[in-house]
């Protein structure tokens, strides 16, 4: 009866042992919850996420022109995309040369695609883009330093910044990416353009 008591305490110890193995091994093994924390990205303002939406126009040469809603935080390629992409006519060297597609939309921004018709109009006896619009402003995108330098307030080392900095989606990046001052931006604005 003695060695049943004796063995009786192993086995249940071996028991015990056993089920405290098994314990850990479950619970390494067990899926964990996962908490997952959202971060606001820096520079994201609460107005714009108050804001939630914003409204751009898209025109030209794509396959739905028109005014879409996009998120806040949209880009380029994403308003293109609401607006069926590009037409079969869309001058597509212009786009990959002009457009930044992962530019952040900005609410009531304007994004006009040309067509291929339109571009062979405005090319030189060089088969090189001109410049000037229709409208005789100069294209930001494509003037050539002397032209830039032709503006009032554009020197040499402005012209040579906006031709570094290229390429603008609006004029108003003159401002920003090239560091023309507002002073200046403002006696030209009404004699530039990014198509």
């Amino acid at each position: 009866m003695e060695w049943v008591r004796q063995w009786g305490v192993i086995i249940c110890l071996g028991l015990v042992g056993m089920g405290l193995v098994g314990y850990g091994v479950w619970d390494q093994v067990k899926p964990r919850e996962v908490k997952v924390e959202i971060i606001k990205e820096k520079g994201e303002s609460e107005n714009e996420q108050a804001r939630g939406e914003i409204v751009v126009d898209v025109a030209g040469a794509v396959e739905k022109p028109g005014v879409y809603k996009l998120p806040s935080n949209s880009r380029i390629g994403d308003a293109l995309v609401l607006a069926g992409g590009l037409s079969a006519n869309a001058d597509r060297s212009w786009v990959s040369a002009t457009l930044n597609l992962a530019e952040k939309l900005e609410d009531g921004e304007k994004i006009f695609i040309p067509d291929k018709a339109a571009s062979q109009h405005a090319r030189d006896s060089a088969g090189q883009l001109v410049s000037k619009s229709v409208s005789n402003k100069i294209n930001i995108n494509k003037a050539s330093a002397s032209e830039l330098d032709s503006l009032e307030g554009i020197g040499a080392a402005r012209a040579q910044a906006i031709i570094e900095n290229r390429p603008y989606s609006k004029i108003e990046d003159l401002v920003v990416k090239a560091k023309i001052p507002q002073s200046v931006y403002d006696k030209i604005s009404a004699s530039i353009s990014v198509y």
